[in-house]
């Protein structure tokens, strides 16, 4: 990956190497207290056992108070380097071979990091809502270091973590003392996470800043089903059908290897839909989609698109059974993804995208003339129902791949 191996890739190394054939555990599934004081040592963790607080000492009970190694020993559990069976810590042998190949095992840990939650933000005065929401605030972070340009200021990064889990909770009848406690907590955990990311070689932190490295950048795009440079790409055309005056399409570039429910949440992102209802593929008259008994579709995560397409070849996409959004999408050519460019990618476009709920092709064609017509009697009804002041703010032609891009970038991993 290009970088000094992270301080968290030795280590993980050494422990691996010091587990050997095994090693007992505690009831608890916790590395015992007399070997967590030999490791504190040997792997330089950082961790205090029995630390002296003024003219006290407390005395260090379980290795669970340890936050550096426990960290540590979970890492190496969700990268599958460990497992625990019969009582003992021990090694995954078919993974041995990473802890000779440095950039594989931290590859193997970074792809991890959404599997370490709760060692990452272990509890302590105050639980955060990031906790709670680890992975969500993982990718929003991520997503956000990702697609920077220069280095990041830390108030940033505890602002879109806050904004990434906050609306999943009714915060409202807080008082001002508590809500600041769930924001000192959130970003607390931030900068615990930023710290992990430091300690694998993916983030450079600084006191006010940080910013992904050229390898933290790659295994970002990879947990993001991003291609790499080199990778195939195909180039698809997805235009509404039955709308005209203006079309609405899009022009995009997608990872070939992409499942056709990642595809969905692409094309819903891409045209400006609000995913709010079912959908399905039509490919070589098969319906592919969400799992569901009575419609009998193929599970659309089964699915990838360059197993089933070739260039020239066509296909529906639906949104929406009560509207019946139907979209023909046309596979234009294979590509190789370039390097510096995110994917998936809208390099063109034309038209707004249909308000939802608006009776299909036929019922927008009603509502741009009767919004065309400030005389007709529903003119007011249609403006007070999609929340505007007057027909001049409805632009059925307005679109840049600008906009869709940046919807486009904010997609979690899939």
């Amino acid at each position: 990956m290009g970088e000094t191996v992270g301080r968290t890739v030795e280590k993980v190394r050494a422990l691996v190497g010091w587990v050997g054939a095994g090693r007992r555990l505690t009831q608890t599934g916790r590395v015992t207290l007399a070997d967590a004081r030999a490791l504190v040592e040997a792997l330089d963790t950082g961790d205090r056992m029995d630390p002296v607080i003024g003219d006290r000492t407390f005395k260090t009970k379980s290795s669970e108070e340890l936050y550096h190694l426990t960290l540590l020993v979970e890492w190496a559990k969700a990268a599958r380097l460990l497992r625990v069976a019969g009582g003992r810590l021990l090694p995954v042998k078919k993974n041995a071979r990473l802890l000779d190949h440095p950039d594989e095992l931290r590859g193997a840990l970074f792809a991890a990091l959404p599997r370490i939650g709760p060692a990452v933000t272990a509890s302590g005065w105050l639980e955060s809502l990031f906790s709670h929401e680890y992975e969500r605030g993982l990718h929003a972070l991520l997503q956000r270091l990702h697609t920077a340009t220069a280095p990041v200021p830390l108030g940033d990064l505890y602002e879109v973590a806050w904004e990434a889990v906050s609306p999943l909770y009714v915060l409202d009848d807080l008082s001002p003392d508590r809500l600041g406690h769930l924001r000192t907590a959130n970003d607390h955990d931030v900068r615990r996470v930023l710290k992990a990311l430091a300690s694998l070689g993916a983030v450079h932190l600084t006191e006010h800043t940080a910013e992904l490295t050229a390898g933290g950048h790659i295994e970002t795009a990879r947990m993001r089903g991003e291609p790499e440079p080199g990778d195939a790409v195909m180039q698809i055309l997805v235009e509404l059908t039955d709308v005209d005056d203006p079309r609405v399409w899009r022009q995009l570039l997608v990872p070939a290897s992409i499942r056709l429910d990642r595809l969905h949440s692409v094309i819903q992102d891409a045209m400006g839909w609000q995913n709010c209802h079912m959908h399905a593929f039509t490919i070589d008259g098969v319906q592919y989609g969400r799992p569901d008994g009575e419609l009998g579709f193929r599970d659309e995560r089964t699915a990838t698109l360059a197993a089933l397409l070739e260039p020239g070849a066509h296909f529906l996409y639906t949104y929406d059974f009560g509207d019946s959004w139907e979209h023909l999408i046309t596979v234009e050519e294979f590509q190789t993804a370039s390097a510096g460019l995110h994917y998936p990618h809208c390099v063109g476009g034309a038209g707004t995208c249909p308000p939802e709920d608006c009776g299909g092709a036929p019922g927008y064609s009603d509502l741009k003339l009767i919004l065309a017509d400030p005389a007709h009697e529903e003119h007011h009804a249609m403006l007070v129902w999609l929340g505007l002041r007057s027909a001049a703010e409805f632009a059925p032609d307005r679109f840049t791949p600008d906009e869709a891009n940046a919807r486009l970038l904010r997609l979690t991993a899939p």
